[in-house]
């Protein structure tokens, strides 16, 4: 081999690590973002991968209109190469890949960079060796350096089967932190109160804390610390001795998860505040989503039901016959024990027919879940002589509906916490409500996880914003199709958050204003 030969060879092995080194740091970092879901690998490639779709109903602009990717090209170029037996020409295809490629998805990340915990780590060393040591079993043979080229390209795979082979390890090792979290809560043994729902849990758990908060004594788990993991964490770090109630956000993903979780953090109460196509891509659909949710109900002697959702609604005489008490919480069921009526800026809050309260709204906070939270918060001894001085305390969740005024005279509603069908028509009617003279504009993404249902849910969300006479921008792919269609393709079209933020700014003024509604982390297209 000549000297020349070996230096070509070093420079393609390291070219192929730098390339294969990228493309960890882009997956990985969709790996931990979507909880390490190993699927999440086949579902996020396709996002970058496959183009959008037009119909009749939702033709592309020229903007989206990419039917050939440069993953796409770069393959073609290693299918060749393979065939002609070019393999200099495989490995330049592979680097190129490696290292720009998807497209758009950026190593570091925006929104949500890579923390490096232990279990990622675990991970990362793990698909490296495996990658590695196919690498160098492929370097003995005739084409000694396909199997490196193969693993560049075969990273999204390598993860979701790595993470697959740690999955029993990973579970004897939460094994050891949820029984830790179990004993503690048998130690203390606060008085449990479970909330879970498509939507509203966490707001509802707040707008509790904040009820409960003068009689003291009372934990809450963190914002998003609702599953095995992040539940188990808050028990072990916030549980306290002498904590009198402990109020546990339960989501869920699939089946059987919560009831895991009730196993072992046993709610006297459950309160649940809605049932919607939020996580449908995972569960397939609202019958699945509904009974995931039933779970919450299995161990409690209390249930708080939100029947202003008709699903919710049809527990009631399941839950009475198996013996459950019900307290049914609402804002416009007539017969719900607890409801909070909104209106003229001001709340009335009904208990049994009897009006107990009447108060100014707070901003960004939904009746349905504060009807939620009082009727827990009554089950939990607050007296009803106290709600309306308790009512003034409660705030809403960051990014939640709140309306600030910027430096620039625009008014601004930050909604981009999350969203969902029910949260996205109440963010828009607040926008209209708004007392402003010139223009109003929807800044969103759009929706995810709503799976079949995506596409519809997102083309009505543009079509209300048109008819409410607000204007439209659309940020990222993952959902352009279907809002441009929904805008009449009337929408503005930008790639990024920033270049949202940066059209506002230089195109709207004083006595304007503006909805962000929701903000997908950047692994999304």
């Amino acid at each position: 081999m000549t000297i020349a030969q070996t230096v070509l060879g070093v420079l393609a092995g390291l070219g192929l690590a730098l390339g294969f080194a990228a493309q960890m740091a882009r997956w990985l970092r969709v790996l931990q973002r979507e909880h390490y879901d190993p699927s999440s690998m086949r579902r996020f490639l396709a996002r970058w991968s496959t183009p959008p779709v037009a119909s009749a109903t939702a033709p592309l602009r020229v903007r989206d209109r990419r039917p050939v990717t440069l993953s796409h090209v770069l393959f073609v170029v290693l299918v060749v190469a393979v065939v002609l037996r070019a393999d200099v020409l495989a490995v330049l295809s592979a680097i190129a890949y490696g290292l720009v490629c998807p497209w758009g998805l950026s190593v570091r990340g925006r929104t949500s960079p890579l923390v490096w915990t232990r279990r990622l780590r675990t991970i990362a060393v793990l698909a490296s060796v495996v990658a590695l040591a196919i690498a160098a079993a492929g370097a003995w043979s005739a084409r000694p350096w396909l199997a490196a080229v193969a693993m560049v390209w075969a990273v999204p795979l390598l993860l979701d089967v790595t993470t697959r082979l740690l999955h029993p390890f990973e579970e004897r090792r939460a094994r050891e932190y949820v029984e830790r979290a179990s004993a503690r809560v048998r130690e203390v043994a606060p008085r449990v109160v479970a909330i879970t729902g498509s939507y509203g849990k966490t707001s509802t758990k707040n707008h509790l804390m904040d009820l409960l908060r003068d009689d003291g004594a009372v934990v809450a788990s963190p914002r998003s610390f609702n599953n095995r993991a992040g539940l188990s964490r808050a028990i072990n770090e916030n549980l306290a001795s002498g904590t009198r109630i402990f109020i546990a956000e339960m989501g869920t993903y699939g089946p059987g998860e919560i009831r895991a979780l009730c196993d072992w953090c046993v709610p006297e109460m459950a309160v649940v505040t809605a049932i919607g196509p939020v996580h449908l891509e995972r569960m397939g659909s609202l019958d699945v989503i509904d009974a995931a949710k039933f779970e919450i109900t299995e161990r409690a002697s209390i249930v708080v039901v939100n029947v202003d959702d008709p699903r919710l609604a049809r527990w009631v005489p399941r839950l009475l016959a198996q013996g459950r008490r019900v307290r049914t919480a609402g804002s416009h069921t007539p017969d719900a024990a607890v409801r909070v009526i909104e209106e003229g800026g001001r709340w009335r809050v009904v208990l049994d027919g009897e009006v107990a309260a009447d108060v100014d709204t707070v901003a960004g906070l939904q009746a349905t879940n504060v009807a939620c939270a009082v009727a827990a918060a009554l089950d939990l001894g607050v007296d009803r002589r106290d709600l309306a001085a308790r009512l003034t305390r409660l705030h809403a969740v960051s990014n939640r509906a709140q309306v600030v005024a910027s430096p620039s005279g625009v008014m601004v509603i930050d909604d981009t916490f999350n969203a969902n069908p029910a949260s996205a028509r109440a963010a828009i009617a607040l926008l209209t409500s708004l007392a402003v003279s010139g223009r109003r504009v929807v800044v969103t993404p759009g929706m995810v996880e709503l799976g079949s249902l995506q596409h519809g849910e997102n083309l009505v969300l543009a079509q209300q914003v048109l008819a409410r006479g607000a204007e439209l921008v659309v940020v990222g792919r993952t959902n352009a199709v279907a809002l441009s269609a929904g805008a009449e393709r009337r929408a503005m079209r930008v790639d990024t958050r920033d270049e949202a933020v940066a059209w506002v700014r230089s195109h709207l003024g004083p006595g304007d204003a503006v909805l962000y509604l929701n903000d997908l982390p950047d692994h999304y297209p």
